[in-house]
């Protein structure tokens, strides 16, 4: 998993509430455990006129130009601010999977379900919760302004807008040393190779039969 340390980007809106993970990535697409290749049906029914079909060329499909994503001033976007219960409905890791993807680090909102707001942070992205009316003021903001750029760091988790005022947010500690250090749960278990070793040596010595029935 890339680390997390600090991100400066253009930032993109999902300015509706209750945005759930089928809207995020409809299921047509989840048929893939590959976790790369979902970018491009990233909000796949708001992006395109048509119905999507996994494998197709979204390049030739037409788009929905009234979609912000779509428009041109937020092209690479790497933050995305959103409005309250950001990922409800059903339980997908292919939400994360495919914002991240896309080419967002970093999700502003004031409030997530629990299940996606957890499959976020294993999976590199930074879900961030402020309150609803500093939301709304970043909204503003960027609707008001070309190429609205925030920089999100952290180590000392503040977010700093283009006027240079800091906003502070909360992290888990634990959460944030995983993002910070590039850790997944696979990464977090590598790092316990040695005492794995060991516990696995100690006990084959002390129940082989054991370990002859699983050869």
């Amino acid at each position: 998993m890339e680390k997390f340390t600090t991100v400066t980007g253009l930032c993109a809106p999902m300015d509706r509430a209750n945005v759930d993970t089928d809207m995020i990535i409809p299921k047509q697409f989840l048929k893939s455990i590959k976790r790369t290749g979902f970018g491009p049906n990233l909000f796949d029914e708001l992006r395109y006129l048509d119905e999507g079909v996994p494998g197709a060329d979204c390049s030739a499909r037409e788009i929905n130009s009234k979609f912000p994503l779509n428009f041109p001033r937020y092209q690479d976007a790497s933050i995305l601010l959103a409005r309250e219960n950001f990922g409800c409905g059903s339980s997908r890791e292919h939400a994360p999977w495919a914002l991240e993807d896309y080419g967002f680090r970093v999700i502003i909102a004031p409030s997530y379900a629990d299940i996606f707001f957890n499959n976020s942070f294993k999976n590199g992205l930074l879900p961030i919760v402020l309150a609803a009316d500093i939301v709304e003021r970043l909204f503003n903001e960027m609707y008001a302004q070309e190429a609205y750029q925030l920089t999100v760091e952290l180590e000392s988790q503040i977010i700093r807008t283009p006027t240079g005022e800091e906003i502070a947010f909360d992290v888990d500690t634990f959460r944030k040393h995983c993002l910070l250090n590039g850790l997944d749960d696979i990464g977090i278990t590598l790092q316990d190779t040695d005492a794995i070793g060991d516990f696995e040596a100690k006990w084959q010595q002390q129940a082989p039969w054991l370990f002859g029935a699983i050869k």
